[in-house]
């Protein structure tokens, strides 16, 4: 029995079938922050719309505390535990010990929850949630270099994940030091850790992951399929990335299409060259391919709006393509990797269940109404609806999947 992997049964208890494998508690920390962000959002939007004058406002711009909340609280519980998982595997390393995962999970999702309450008019107990956060941070990427440094196959994967989480500790911190002393740090500090948050660590992540297990799944499920994995589009996309954050933070938006054209280019001729169309069976193969699709469209539209932008000063898609990359590509590939990753490590065959079809099919709703909320209308009514329709959609896959994480391997190994 490998060290990070332990038999639990049901007699053992909670604790201990959440420290049996890295994945149970973070996943299971990821799904209730999947329904706390969006529900305070919601919330948040409702009061706008609506004129819900007694809503307790953050202290911060609202908008700066979803964004933060969701980009290094939500996905990187998730991110966390798929890595802790994983990371030994892609480079022949050591396991990841209880030891380590628990304070991540419980730190990172602990500042979540401390983090969400203090968006409610209470300063002192959002930096505080931040802190904890930050401190989950600090554990589990020493955690993952460590893994790293031990490994024999110290592979471009492993380090570009493991770069990607340094820059979002670091952006994490430059919006914990905002927070700490705003007289002293400018707010363009926090807005900069908000599109670092975007650009250079989930995006470098994602695409990572999926540049290296897309291809792999593809070949194991697809007769004669050929893996394509080309060693130059990590290091093409991590420059593009941080050029398009370098712009912004510049103020030279009028050149942001310098980078995001090629962008959409780098990831449209991976989403051809991965071949979706021989790749739509069976479902759980088909929604990683389905996902993967929204990053180029992502791209595309920042890539109308910059062209428009530098001819003529318009912002004519406002937030819309950052919308289909957060909901479409983060949103679906996220449920699209751990429905894999729950099934396979927990002793369930590796199909789409009922329950993971419909969340994944209402969350492309969602993306379309909150792309289509930037093109007119009632703007805060759409975000509402769309606000809204991610918890409907989450909310039965969340509770699908914190059971299976609260509960044995279905095959009865360790794990």
């Amino acid at each position: 029995m490998d060290a990070s992997t332990s038999s639990a049964t049901f007699a053992d208890g909670p604790a201990a079938l959440l420290a049996a494998a890295p994945h149970r508690p973070l996943f299971l920390a990821g799904t209730i922050a999947v329904l706390l962000s969006m529900t305070w959002w919601t919330l948040e939007l409702a009061s706008l719309r609506f004129g819900w004058f007694t809503w307790p406002q953050p202290t911060i711009p609202p908008v700066w505390g979803h964004a933060m909340l969701i980009q290094y609280g939500l996905f990187p519980l998730f991110m966390f535990g798929f890595l802790m998982t994983t990371f030994p595997r892609w480079m022949n390393g050591p396991t990841v010990p209880a030891r380590r995962y628990l304070p991540v999970a419980g730190g990172v999702l602990g500042g979540y929850i401390v983090g969400t309450i203090g968006l409610l008019d209470m300063p002192t107990v959002l930096k505080i949630g931040v802190a904890m956060m930050l401190a989950g941070y600090l554990i589990g990427v020493s955690t993952l270099a460590g893994v790293l440094r031990a490994s024999a196959d110290r592979n471009k994967h492993g380090w570009s994940t493991l770069a990607a989480f340094c820059v979002g500790t670091l952006g994490l911190a430059l919006f914990f030091a905002w927070l700490l002393f705003p007289d002293s740090v400018s707010p363009d500090a926090a807005w900069v850790a908000v599109r670092m948050g975007t650009f250079t660590f989930l995006l470098p992540i994602y695409f990572t992951v999926t540049h290296r297990m897309l291809p792999f799944f593809s070949r194991n499920l697809v007769p004669g399929y050929a893996m394509w994995r080309p060693n130059w589009s990590l290091p093409v996309a991590w420059a593009l990335l941080i050029a398009h954050v370098v712009l912004v933070s510049a103020g030279l938006a009028g050149w942001l299409w310098l980078c995001d054209v090629p962008l959409a280019l780098v990831f449209g001729a991976h989403w051809l060259m991965w071949k979706p169309w021989r790749c739509m069976h069976p479902g759980l193969l088909a929604v990683l391919h389905i996902a993967f699709a929204w990053l180029p469209i992502g791209f595309v539209l920042f890539s109308a709006q910059d062209l428009v932008y530098a001819t003529s000063g318009a912002h004519i898609l406002g937030l819309a393509p950052l919308h289909a990359i957060a909901i479409g590509f983060f949103g679906s590939m996220l449920v699209a990797m751990v429905t894999r990753v729950t099934h396979g490590h927990s002793g369930r065959p590796l199909q789409m269940h009922p329950i993971p079809w419909l969340c994944f099919g209402l969350l492309q709703v969602v993306a379309l109404i909150r792309i289509g909320a930037e093109l007119g209308g009632d703007h805060y009514l759409w975000l509402v609806v769309a606000g809204a329709g991610w918890l409907v959609a989450f909310l039965p896959w969340v509770l699908r999947s914190a059971w299976i994480y609260l509960t044995p391997r279905a095959d009865g190994r360790p794990g």
